[in-house]
C-alpha cells in the first residue's frame, strides 16, 4: 500500500491545542493500516511524519515536562515492567506520600530549570478519597506557580476526576501500555476496559488526556500497530501521547526481554505523529539508554515533548544539562 494513501486528507495547518471531536481527523485507522505505516521505507515514513508535524506544530519546539513520584513503591498490581510492584524484588523502597512543601519545592526547581509542565505520579491501584484530597492541594499549589499540571494516580473512582479537574488539573495520564490482544501478557490484575473507563471519566471531567504506551516488551510490530490504532481511534485521540521504551529493571518479569531495535522505536514515534497529528508526542522513558542520534531521529519523526530532569518515577533520565546541550546542537528550543 502506498504510504501517502494512508494519510487523511483532513491534515491542514493549524495550531495545537485542546483536541475536540470537531478538530480531530475523521480517519479511522485499522491495525493493518498502521502496520503498513510501520512497514514503510524508513525515509518515506520519516518524511511523511515530519511533514505532518510541520503542519500542526512548531517544527523546532519541544515541551519540557518534569515527573516526580509523590508516593513510591508498594503497588498491588502485577504490571510486568514496573519496579514499584510490591510482589517484585527490585530494590525500590516504599515511601510515604510527599508533603505539600516537598512537592512545591520540586515544582519550583523544575520551573527554574525550564520545565513548563509538572507531572505527579503515585504507585497505587487507585487513590483513596484521602489521597485525592491531598492531590488536589498539590495540584492547586503547582498550578499557582504557573506550571501546567499532570497526575498519574491509577484507576479513578466515580467523582474523583471531577475533583481533580475542579482543583485545576490540566492533564491526567493513564497509559494503555500495549495493544488489547497483548495486554494480558503484561498485566493481569486490571483489565483493559478498566483503563478505558478511567480515561472516559477524565474526558467527562474536562481534563486533557495523556495516554500512550510502552514498546520493547516482547510485542510484535503488529502489536505496536495495535497500540497506535487504539490510541488514534479514541474520539478524540489524546492531547498528549507518551511513547515509552521499556527500561528493564532486574527483578521484574520483563527483565531480560530481547532489546528492541532502536529504529523500531523511531518508527513507532513516526506512526503516532501521523495518526494523531495534533497531539503532543512525548519521547518518554528509556531516553537514558538512547544515543543522541536516535533521540534526534525521534524529534525528526515528530516527537515534541520530553521528560526533563535527572529521574522519572524510579528510573534514571538524561540530566538537564545533557538535554540542553542536545537541543542546542539540533537548534531546538523549549516551548513555554
Amino acid at each position: 500500500m502506498n504510504l501517502n494513501s494512508l494519510i487523511t486528507n483532513s491534515e491542514t495547518k493549524g495550531n495545537p491545542g485542546k483536541i475536540t471531536e470537531e478538530s480531530q481527523s475523521s480517519k479511522f485507522w485499522s491495525v493493518t493500516e498502521v502496520e503498513s505505516l510501520l512497514n514503510a521505507s524508513f525515509n518515506d515514513l520519516i518524511f511523511r511524519a515530519q511533514t505532518v508535524h510541520r503542519q500542526h506544530h512548531d517544527p523546532n519546539g519541544v515541551q519540557l515536562s518534569t515527573l516526580i513520584s509523590v508516593k513510591t513503591g508498594g503497588c498491588p498490581e502485577d504490571c510486568g515492567y514496573c519496579p514499584q510492584a510490591a510482589r517484585y524484588h527490585t530494590g525500590v523502597e516504599n515511601q510515604d506520600m510527599l508533603s505539600l512543601d516537598e512537592v512545591v519545592s520540586a515544582a519550583t526547581a523544575a520551573k527554574d530549570k525550564g520545565a513548563s509542565r509538572f507531572c505527579m505520579g503515585a504507585a497505587w491501584r487507585g487513590p483513596k478519597q484521602r489521597d485525592i484530597e491531598k492531590m488536589t492541594e498539590m495540584v492547586r499549589a503547582v498550578k499557582s506557580l504557573g506550571l501546567e499540571t499532570c497526575a498519574t494516580l491509577g484507576l479513578l473512582k466515580p467523582g474523583q476526576a471531577r475533583q481533580l479537574g475542579e482543583a485545576g488539573l490540566d492533564y491526567y495520564n493513564h497509559n494503555l501500555d500495549t495493544a488489547p490482544e497483548y495486554y494480558e501478557e503484561i498485566v493481569t490484575t486490571r483489565q483493559y476496559q478498566d483503563r478505558l473507563d478511567t480515561l472516559q471519566q477524565v474526558r467527562e471531567a474536562g481534563i486533557n488526556v495523556c495516554c500512550g504506551g510502552i514498546v520493547g516488551m516482547g510485542e510484535t510490530r503488529r502489536s505496536r500497530a495495535g497500540l497506535i490504532a487504539q490510541l488514534a481511534n479514541m474520539n478524540p485521540y489524546p492531547e498528549s501521547v507518551p511513547i515509552n521504551h521499556l527500561v528493564q529493571v532486574e527483578g521484574t518479569p520483563l527483565y531480560g526481554t530481547a532489546a528492541l531495535d532502536p529504529f523500531e522505536f523511531v518508527r513507532t514515534i513516526a506512526a503516532a505523529r501521523i495518526t494523531m497529528p495534533k497531539a503532543m508526542v512525548r519521547l518518554s522513558a528509556g531516553r537514558q539508554e538512547m544515543s543522541e542520534a536516535i533521540q534526534s531521529l525521534c524529534f525528526l519523526a515528530g516527537a515534541n515533548s520530553i521528560f526533563y530532569g535527572d529521574k522519572l518515577l524510579t528510573t534514571g533520565n538524561p540530566e538537564t544539562d545533557r538535554d540542553r546541550a542536545l537541543m542546542e546542537k539540533l537548534g531546538l528550543h523549549a516551548l513555554s
